[in-house]
């Protein structure tokens, strides 16, 4: 039986680490081929990475940023080890930082941000209303030989796409989507971490046959956090976009919006060509 997001989200307590079990249905692998010839998807990682932080050090203030460099990738069926730490706590802002291993490995480092919201001059160029949601084909699904394990825990709905494997050749490699995730709760801070990075990389619509890549360093910036009347049903809206592809190197945005146009946070992404 698969395992469900709520119990892959889950941190115990274990001495001076909080620890997570990581199973091959969360692979960035293609489900085409054993979980195992993936590695541990990294948006799951990320949610994994903030909630450590906020368990471990008591952090009750909104999550702002997350930095997350992946060192090594993990591997499954092992649990792996988060050990955060208090960088400076403050009245209004808090600095955080965890490390990730399984045993000498190190697998992750991850600095954070958190603090509260106060009232004050407000100016939002990114609000942008989604289209509709009614009116999209809700059958257009990411399916077929290089659909990640990690995207069977997601619902999608398509303004554009999917056009992995070259969909978009010869255009702006870009994808623009409603999501939540498909347990159907309320998004919360660590569905929203998953989210941001629960697609394919832009860069695998501009081929036909995309190169492999690897992550390596990823950022959010939390800008409001969700709540039911923007989310509704655990529902936002994100674009996808990648900007740049040479060098060795690919990076890329996503913006997520609530259903109102209120811009909920955003994302970049560097990967490494294999």
């Amino acid at each position: 039986m698969p395992q469900s997001l709520d119990d892959a989200l889950r941190l115990t307590p274990d001495g001076a680490l909080l620890t997570a079990e990581l199973t091959g249905d969360f692979s960035n692998g293609p489900q085409s081929q054993p979980p195992e010839k993936g590695f541990p998807f990294g948006g799951l990682l990320a949610a994994l990475a903030a909630g450590a932080m906020r368990q471990g050090l008591g952090l009750t203030a909104p999550l702002r940023t997350l930095t997350v460099q992946y060192l090594a990738a993990a591997r499954f069926e092992r649990s792996v080890g988060f050990r955060p730490r208090l960088v400076r706590g403050g009245r209004t802002v808090a600095y955080a930082a965890v490390e990730a291993g399984q045993g000498e490995r190190h697998t992750l480092h991850a600095m954070a941000t958190y603090g509260g919201d106060s009232e004050t001059v407000q100016l939002r160029p990114l609000t942008a209303v989604p289209p509709a949601f009614d009116g999209l084909d809700p059958s257009k699904q990411i399916r077929g030989p290089m659909a990640p394990w990690f995207t069977q825990y997601v619902d999608y709905r398509f303004e554009t796409g999917p056009n992995i494997l070259g969909g978009n050749e010869g255009k702006d490699a870009v994808e623009r989507l409603w999501m939540r995730t498909k347990d159907g709760k309320p998004l919360d801070e660590a569905r929203l971490c998953y989210l941001l990075d629960a697609l394919y990389p832009p860069a695998w619509t501009a081929f036909r046959r995309p190169p492999m890549m690897t992550s390596v360093d990823l950022r959010y910036d939390i800008l409001t956090d969700p709540t039911p009347e923007t989310a509704p049903d655990g529902w936002a809206f994100f674009e996808y976009r990648m900007h740049e592809i040479g060098a060795g190197w690919t990076v890329d945005d996503v913006i997520c919006w609530g259903a109102d146009g209120t811009p909920l946070a955003l994302g970049r992404q560097r990967r490494k060509l294999l």
